[in-house]
């Protein structure tokens, strides 16, 4: 069983995460769940990322030094997330490809309209 319900980062545009998360995330096998005003929730059956306005009114800033890592089903997801990425008005923070830290660790790191970051990786080997 996993430790979180979801995870929840900022945008001041709810329209343009939307577009963005809904082009990213669908290579990692999830969906956009629901819409609320302020927010969208993806997931592959469940609640998995939320994206929505501050609650308290203030501007959506990233956290410097966070990374939210998402599992990817193969090394073409990883690289599909990267390019929808990029595709869809997001930044490359790393381009997709093997990392030293773990045996066959293949990843890629974007960053959101807001500056969020996430990464996918797959650890299968080739």
């Amino acid at each position: 069983m996993s430790v979180f319900t979801h995870v929840s980062v900022g945008t001041n545009d709810v329209e343009q995460s939307r577009r963005f998360y809904d082009a990213v995330l669908a290579p990692l096998g999830m969906k956009r769940l629901f819409d609320a005003e302020k927010m969208s929730v993806w997931g592959a059956e469940q609640p998995a990322i939320m994206v929505t306005k501050p609650a308290n009114g203030g501007e959506a800033t990233y956290a410097n030094g966070g990374t939210i890592g998402l599992a990817a089903p193969s090394r073409a997801a990883v690289d599909a997330f990267h390019a929808a990425a990029l595709a869809n008005g997001g930044a490359c923070d790393g381009p997709p490809g093997l990392r030293a830290f773990a045996p066959n660790a293949y990843g890629a790191y974007v960053r959101d309209g807001v500056g969020n970051k996430f990464c996918a990786y797959c650890y299968a080997p080739e």
